[in-house]
């Protein structure tokens, strides 16, 4: 049973690593964001970026940064949060 939640919690996470991907590549191509596909992978990961680039703004480091590294961190947090997992459950 434990084998059956992690490997969906990793499924999970790898669709949420494929999303900020997504969302990082279309942020390096001129495209129109009112683009259905564009607005979904926004709308997606937008709920989970802001906090992690709000926390960066605040930081004495982050007034004015010309580089937004919050997807970096995310995608750091979420291996952190799967190595975690796999520990917990697969042991």
């Amino acid at each position: 049973m434990n084998i059956l939640i992690y490997e969906s919690f990793d499924m999970l996470i790898r669709l949420i690593n494929f999303i900020i991907l997504i969302r990082v590549l279309l942020s390096w191509i001129p495209i129109d964001r009112s683009n259905g596909i564009v607005r979904i992978i926004y709308a997606l990961s937008e709920p989970l970026l802001y906090p992690i680039r709000e926390l960066i703004r605040k930081s004495p480091l982050g007034d004015g940064m010309m580089l937004d590294f919050s997807p970096i961190i995310l995608i750091f947090i979420l291996q952190i949060i799967q190595n975690i997992l796999h520990s917990f459950l697969i042991g």
